[in-house]
């Protein structure tokens, strides 16, 4: 498998996009002037402490108040030179679990937290005290004292082997750290060079801690090229390809400082054509935002994004198979599972996905779709969790939330419509003026009135209204004029009386 990480940067706009055998595998977008906040360390104040939800809104000094929920809250990593049995932290959390927001937090309490959350919509950033530092192969979490692998790493013999190099290994007192997936296969040196780097970060944080004052940035994730080469670099990458220069050279300081030694490709783009038209993914990008997703059999999946939660449905669209009904269900919905993990991680979409596979009759069929998505679904980062599927054919999972979905960073709302997708049809309208007119008529001595709406709206009016516009001028004794406006809304209706 050829594996290639496309860098472009255009109009204050960078885009990263990783491409496995020429197809678009996952999609990154950041702009210049974007808030971003996930992963950043600040020193905030807390402003109200809410019982209620067991929570503290906090000023971070960023114009938008975080929140922090009490169990989010119980215990301050700033002491370096502790250290915890982990036996009796279990312990602690399990009593600490039970304490109201209130007993833990005072209001102008200063206290240094971190963004796990960024802000969606109308939320603040989610917040909490248990910092976690990511490295290439490891996170460091101050306040902690053990070694955690990722489950990722599967192997109980690698699992056994990177416990052995850590029990050898000389590790900072008040600090634990957790071996990230990439980290399986890597020696005690790569392990050490990590903990190295960490460990002088988080000395610099806690030095700035001691000397900024509330409320102020202590700590700032790394922007999003650094974030992807950090975390999406492989060894099976072949090449990286940048379009501008600055980031070239950036992308080389950073990987020397990360991977000295490396032998990744980097190679600067100098064609007439923009980096993602010479790869043919511009096409690919805009299917992203679609409702619709065709699959190849000529089946397809719809993917409606709300405020609670995703729900994706799949369709056997064209395809009619060759065989029976089952089968051609059978292979709808196995391609469907692939193209539906793809695009969870494309949209970077979170929180509740409900997934409606098309009712098959054999259990065997079940039960091989259900394996296909769960091993499809695990070369995403983000953190998930599926539930076995219903009887009627549904996928519950969830998918950790960080940021906002893709389609919100590149997308606003519809200011037509508002986000229902749906307008109210030219007859609709037509009928709802007629009745804004009688009311309107009947609430005034004045007989002469212009009402100005939509074109389409206006046609309705003038043309199968007709006889409902004269009998109202009847009843009401009153002139109507009807007027076309192209400047209104559909669903707008401009009535003044004439005097």
């Amino acid at each position: 498998m050829k594996r290639e990480i496309l860098i472009s940067y255009d109009t204050n706009e960078k885009q990263v996009a990783i491409l496995e055998d020429g197809h678009l595998e996952e999609f990154y977008i950041e702009r210049h002037d974007a808030h971003r906040m996930f992963g950043n360390i600040y020193k905030g104040k807390v402003k109200t402490i809410v019982p209620g939800i067991g929570a503290a809104f906090v000023d971070l000094g960023t114009g938008k108040d975080g929140f922090l929920y009490v169990t989010d809250a119980l215990k301050s990593p700033l002491d370096l030179d502790a250290e915890f049995e982990e036996n009796t932290e279990v312990e602690q959390r399990r009593r600490d679990r039970f304490k109201r927001i209130e007993e833990v937090l005072k209001v102008g309490q200063e206290l240094i937290v971190q963004v796990v959350k960024e802000s969606i919509r109308n939320k603040g950033p989610r917040l909490t005290t248990h910092f976690s530092i990511p490295a290439r192969y490891l996170v460091m979490m101050p306040g902690e004292q053990k070694i955690g692998i990722s489950r990722r790493i599967e192997d109980r013999q690698e699992r056994d082997r990177i416990r052995k190099i850590f029990q050898e290994l000389e590790i900072p007192q008040g600090v634990g750290f957790i071996v990230r997936t990439a980290g399986e296969g890597k020696s005690a040196r790569e392990f050490n060079r990590d903990i190295r780097y960490l460990t002088r970060l988080w000395k610099k944080i806690h030095e700035l801690i001691e000397v900024k004052k509330a409320t102020s940035l202590i700590h700032q994730e790394l922007d999003l090229v650094e974030r992807v080469i950090r975390d999406h670099l492989t060894e099976d990458t072949d090449e990286i390809v940048v379009d501008h220069r600055e980031i070239y050279r950036k992308v080389q300081r950073f990987l020397q400082l990360y991977i000295p030694g490396h032998k990744i490709m980097i190679r600067m783009h100098h064609d007439r054509r923009s980096l993602f038209e010479k790869y043919n993914i511009e096409k690919e990008i805009e299917r992203t935002f679609q409702k619709n997703v065709q699959l190849k059999s000529g089946g397809h999946i719809v993917i409606e994004q709300t405020e609670g939660l995703v729900a994706i449905d799949v369709n056997t669209g064209k395809f009619t198979g060759t065989k029976n009904l089952e089968e051609t269900v059978y292979k709808t919905n196995m391609e469907a599972a692939a193209e539906i993990a793809r695009h969870l991680r494309l949209r970077d979409m979170g929180g509740i996905i409900i997934i409606d596979f098309i009712d098959m009759e054999r259990a065997e069929h079940r039960r091989n779709l259900f394996r296909t998505f769960k091993e499809a679904v695990r070369k995403d980062r983000a953190r998930t969790n599926i539930l076995q599927m219903s009887e009627l054919g549904l996928v519950e999972m969830t998918r950790q939330r960080i940021r906002p979905s893709l389609e919100s960073a590149v997308y606003d709302m519809c200011p037509y419509c508002e986000g229902k997708g749906i307008v109210k049809s030219a007859a609709t309208m037509a009928i709802q003026t007629i009745r804004e007119l009688r009311k309107a008529l009947g609430n005034t001595h004045e007989r002469t009135v212009n009402a100005y709406v939509h074109p389409e709206v206006a046609e309705r009016l003038l043309n199968q209204e007709k006889k409902a516009i004269h009998h109202l001028e009847r009843a009401t004794r009153s002139r109507i004029f009807l007027f076309s406006d192209p400047s209104l809304h559909r669903e707008d209706a401009n009535i003044t009386f004439v005097k």
